[in-house]
């Protein structure tokens, strides 16, 4: 103690406070390890709302123990000093104290959303949209209340915050009237839940469709099938028809499946197998519509409509089971010896009709003959005279061998 009074006064009063701050130091290391203690402990037991409190409230405990003790440490320096920074002291606990509880209560929030949605935790988990909807808006009631709380500790008058927010409040709902709009869309959208997250959804009206990744009060985004984000306003929900292709009871199969007309009289026993095929087929929902009827008479086949459902909803696989329902279609086609039609188009030319054409092209031939002819025995003529000229010019004339019988030079080379 006589060491103690030796030392000056600053001395002193740095000691005490690097005491308080490496007690508190102590005891906030002890508080987290009994904390953990004591979650280990409770895992064991059924019951999983004490392992939630317990782990919403460690890092709180441990934030409250640091400011409790820095607050201590601040008064002693106070005593012994006039700086402004210290008299702000109480304010700062006060401060820091409703930071705690907002930070305790968070915790909390989101230990029970945690629990409420986890299948692995509960036998049967709430939807993730609604207990996310009102995990927001209790997380905003408690921002909301910390706020106030705040404004009465800084010394602003709540009551005059209130009247201010009555007067102002239609000012700034004709400001912000798109916001509010969204914001209520959101909250149609937790409320009548045509979709939640993680469900394919689509509109008609406009280019939306994709997976429901997060629904805020203000937008909801989307992630289209090519992996682009689409953040659509919630106010845009309220004005535009929604499909949510996710709640599907099965997916359906129409086709229709055209054979040629020369394979006609199979028809009837075809239609049959395809009917008989699909009803016990595995993964063919029997108990809703099956159709497998003659449909009409195309221009190039014989149209054939297949209507059914798949028992699986699932975008892979129904496509595999569409897959073989139609091989199996045509294995059937195949085994009658007929096949499926594709666009053909076949001429028929009438008998009489070609009779009547060749008729009358030997009818024309007459006509179109004569001149040619003529022709003809001109050229042979003139061809003839010269080879008879050549003949008397040479004097090669050669006897007839017979009575009656002319030389083949012609009548000048007898003469």
């Amino acid at each position: 103690m006589n060491n103690w009074e030796l030392l000056s006064q600053s001395w002193r009063v740095a000691i005490v406070v690097f005491g308080l701050v490496f007690a508190t130091a102590s005891v906030a290391f002890l508080v987290s390890r009994i904390i953990l203690l004591l979650e280990r402990r409770f895992q064991r037991t059924q019951n999983l709302w004490d392992d939630a409190v317990l782990h919403a409230l460690r890092r709180p405990m441990i934030g409250f123990i640091w400011l409790q003790g820095v607050y201590w440490a601040a008064e002693v320096a106070h005593k012994y000093s006039d700086a402004e920074i210290f008299s702000a002291n109480d304010m700062l606990l006060e401060l820091g104290f409703v930071f705690i509880i907002v930070w305790t209560l968070f915790g909390v929030i989101k230990q029970a959303e945690e629990i409420l949605t986890s299948p692995v935790k509960m036998k049967r988990p709430m939807d993730y949209t609604t207990v996310n909807a009102i995990s927001k808006l209790l997380r905003a009631v408690v921002a909301i209340t910390a706020l106030l709380t705040v404004m009465q500790s800084l010394g602003y008058s709540i009551s005059g915050v209130l009247a201010f927010g009555g007067v102002g409040g239609i000012a700034v709902g004709f400001a912000a009237k798109d916001l509010l709009a969204n914001f209520f869309g959101g909250f149609i959208i937790h409320l009548d839940r045509p979709f939640k997250v993680g469900d394919w959804v689509r509109s008609p009206d406009r280019e939306i469709e994709g997976i429901v990744e997060a629904i805020g009060w203000r937008l909801t985004t989307i992630r289209t099938f090519d992996k682009r984000p689409l953040y659509v306003p919630n106010a845009a929900f309220t004005q535009i028809a929604v499909e949510n292709p996710s709640r599907m009871q099965n997916r359906r199969i129409y086709e229709t499946i055209g054979i040629r007309y020369v394979d006609v009289k199979e028809m009837s026993n075809i239609v049959s197998d395809i009917r008989t095929m699909l009803e016990n087929h595995e993964e063919i929902d029997a108990n809703q519509t099956l159709i497998v009827n003659f449909l009409a008479f195309n221009s190039s086949s014989l149209d054939i409509m297949v209507y059914t459902f798949t028992k699986t909803t699932q975008w892979v696989k129904f496509h595999e089971v569409k897959q073989d329902v139609l091989l199996q279609i045509s294995d059937i086609i195949e085994s009658y010896g007929s096949e499926v039609a594709f666009p053909t188009r076949t001429l028929h030319v009438a008998e009489t009709v070609r009779i009547d054409r060749e008729e009358r092209r030997d009818g024309d031939e007459p006509d179109k003959d004569p001149g040619r002819e003529h022709d003809g025995g001109a050229r042979n003529r003139r061809r003839q005279q010269g080879n008879e000229g050549k003949a008397a010019d040479s004097g090669a004339v050669r006897e007839p061998s017979g009575a009656g019988q002319e030389t083949t030079l012609g009548d000048e080379g007898e003469s």
